[in-house]
């Protein structure tokens, strides 16, 4: 590992702050530091690190309003940092485009496991051409889908899903395929992120997500895709 790799923490909580920058540090990461979010935005700005740690109670702006402004301006991975029980803190936070968690309080050793999980996940490969399937297009080099002629507001990672989704039609895929191609190997959060996502994307690209017709579920296995 090398020090070129920076992260960038954003917490209020000093103690905490240096314990962060001194595992990163020890770990060879570069460490950056913000106590407030606004700061934070600032140091995101300059810097542009490789991954983010963001607490989601923050003086000023909040760590979930930072993470919607983050996410429009960088794909670097975004770790939330919630306290206990606050689960819809959890479920807005995965919505804004962040892509993992972790409950206060947690060990450091489980936060550098998942830190490291974020910086293995692969590039994405972008499409020569967009992709079809009867109304729905996307565009993976513009970033962009269609259903109609009306533009999706996708999440990052819903873009993802509904990307891999459209190179595989008709096949089968377990929540575990789905978490590795999407959110890396040694991704090691809830498989119910998957679920989510799905959820998400279904309200967005189905006539009916009750009933959908583009995502299906295959009870025991998982979801397909029908072109």
């Amino acid at each position: 590992m090398t020090t070129s790799r920076s992260v960038l923490v954003i917490e209020d909580e000093e103690n905490l702050l240096e314990a962060l920058r001194y595992n990163l540090e020890h770990g060879g990461y570069s460490a950056l530091t913000a106590a407030d979010g606004a700061k934070g935005l600032e140091t995101a700005r300059a810097a542009q690190p490789d991954l983010i740690i963001l607490d989601v109670m923050l003086p000023g702006l909040d760590g979930l309003e930072a993470c919607r402004i983050l996410r429009r301006e960088t794909d670097a991975p975004i770790l939330m940092l919630t306290a206990k029980g606050e689960e819809i803190d959890r479920v807005v936070g995965l919505e804004l485009g962040a892509d993992d968690y972790v409950t206060k309080p947690f060990s450091m050793r489980e936060l550098m496991a998942r830190v490291r999980a974020l910086m293995r996940r692969p590039r994405k490969q972008a499409a020569a051409e967009p992709l079809r399937s009867g109304l729905l297009t996307l565009d993976p080099e513009a970033h962009s889908a269609w259903l109609g002629g009306d533009e999706l507001r996708l999440k990052p990672r819903e873009f993802d899903l509904l990307a891999l989704f459209m190179r595989n039609p008709g096949r089968a895929f377990t929540r575990d395929q789905i978490l590795e191609r999407l959110w890396g190997r040694d991704y090691i959060g809830d498989v119910r992120t998957v679920d989510v996502h799905v959820r998400w994307l279904r309200e967005k690209i189905e006539a009916e997500p009750s009933t959908p017709a583009r995502i299906i579920t295959i009870r025991g296995v998982g979801y397909r895709f029908e072109g």
